[in-house]
C-alpha cells in the first residue's frame, strides 16, 4: 500500500510537471510565431486563456487582447463585441465609445462588463460576475480597431471549489470541511512521506446539487506534522497542506485545474499557432 501510494504520487508529479512543460513550450512558441505575424501583419486577436474554469457563484475573466505590430498604439476607436455559441443577441457589445447593451440577452444583463480603462491598451476582456452553471460554454471576442481585426475564442467550465478548513478534535482526529464543490469530488489524504492514510469522508448536498464535503483523518495527528488533503474533481483539485503545531492547524491551499483540461487549451494554443501562420503565407 505504501509503494502504491509513493508511485501514485510519483506519477501525479510526473503529469503535472510533464502539463506545465507542455504549456510553456507551447507558449514560447506562440511568442515566436506572433513576433513573426506582427512583421507581415497589422495586428491580432488572441487570447491568452482559451480554456478557463470559473468558480459558481463568483466572478470570472475572460481573456481577450488585441494586438498591433506598431509601437506604443493607443487604440482610441475600438469595437468590440462578445457572443456565445448557441445563444441568441450578445453578451457584451461596445461601439462608439459607449456600451451597445440593446441586443444583449438577458442571461447577462449586469453581469458582464468590460474593463473600460484598459481598452486603450488592447485589452478586451469580459469580466461575467456571479458565474452561474448556465454560463458554460464557448465566448467569442470580436475586435475591430485601426489596424486590428479578428476574432478570439474562450472555452468556460463551470465547476464550485472551495479551500477546506480544519479543526483538531479532542482525540487527535484532523476534521476538514469544504463548503461547496461540483462536480462530486474525492477525497484522499496523505502524510508527510506520501503515504495514503486511512480516513472518512461524507458529502451532502444542497437543494442547489452543491456538495459540502467533511472528512476526517482517522489516525491520530502528531504534532509538527503535515498532512495533505487532496479533494480532486474532473475538472480542479485542491491540495490543501495541514500542519499541527501543539493545539493550532496551520493551512495552505492551492488549486490545480486537471490536466485533460489544461492540455485542450495546450492544443487550443497550437491550434492558434496553425491558423496564424496559414494567415501570413
Amino acid at each position: 500500500m505504501y509503494n502504491e501510494s509513493i508511485l501514485n504520487v510519483v506519477h501525479q508529479t510526473y503529469v503535472f510537471c510533464s502539463m506545465i512543460f507542455l504549456i510553456v513550450v507551447i507558449s514560447g512558441l506562440i511568442i515566436l510565431i506572433l513576433a513573426i505575424a506582427f512583421s507581415v501583419s497589422q495586428g491580432i486577436v488572441v487570447s491568452r486563456s482559451p480554456s478557463t474554469v470559473g468558480n459558481l457563484a463568483e466572478d470570472v475573466v475572460l481573456d481577450c487582447r488585441f494586438l498591433s505590430n506598431s509601437d506604443n498604439v493607443q487604440f482610441s476607436d475600438v469595437s468590440i463585441t462578445w457572443l456565445k455559441d448557441s445563444l441568441s443577441g450578445v453578451v457584451y457589445e461596445y461601439k462608439k465609445k459607449t456600451p451597445q447593451l440593446q441586443s444583449q440577452n438577458t442571461q447577462f444583463k449586469n453581469r458582464a462588463e468590460l474593463f473600460s480603462n484598459a481598452l486603450s491598451m488592447g485589452n478586451a476582456s469580459l469580466l461575467l460576475r456571479n458565474v452561474k452553471l448556465e454560463d458554460e460554454g464557448v465566448y467569442r471576442c470580436s475586435v475591430s480597431a485601426p489596424k486590428v481585426s479578428g476574432t478570439a475564442s474562450v472555452n468556460l467550465r463551470v465547476a464550485a471549489f472551495s479551500a477546506p478548513t480544519y479543526t483538531l478534535r479532542s482525540n487527535r482526529s484532523l476534521f476538514a470541511q469544504a463548503h461547496k464543490w461540483f462536480p462530486k469530488p474525492v477525497v484522499r489524504w496523505l502524510s508527510q512521506s506520501g503515504e495514503l492514510l486511512k480516513s472518512s469522508t461524507q458529502f451532502t448536498n444542497n437543494s442547489a446539487g452543491i456538495i459540502q464535503v467533511a472528512s476526517v483523518l482517522e489516525d491520530g495527528v502528531k504534532d509538527e506534522d503535515t498532512y495533505t488533503c487532496l479533494i480532486q474533481n474532473s475538472l480542479v483539485e485542491a491540495i490543501s497542506e495541514a500542519t499541527v503545531t501543539a493545539n493550532r492547524v496551520t493551512e495552505r491551499t492551492y488549486f490545480v485545474f486537471s490536466a485533460a483540461f489544461t492540455k485542450v487549451a495546450s492544443l487550443h494554443l497550437l491550434l492558434t499557432v496553425i491558423l496564424i501562420l496559414s494567415a501570413i503565407q
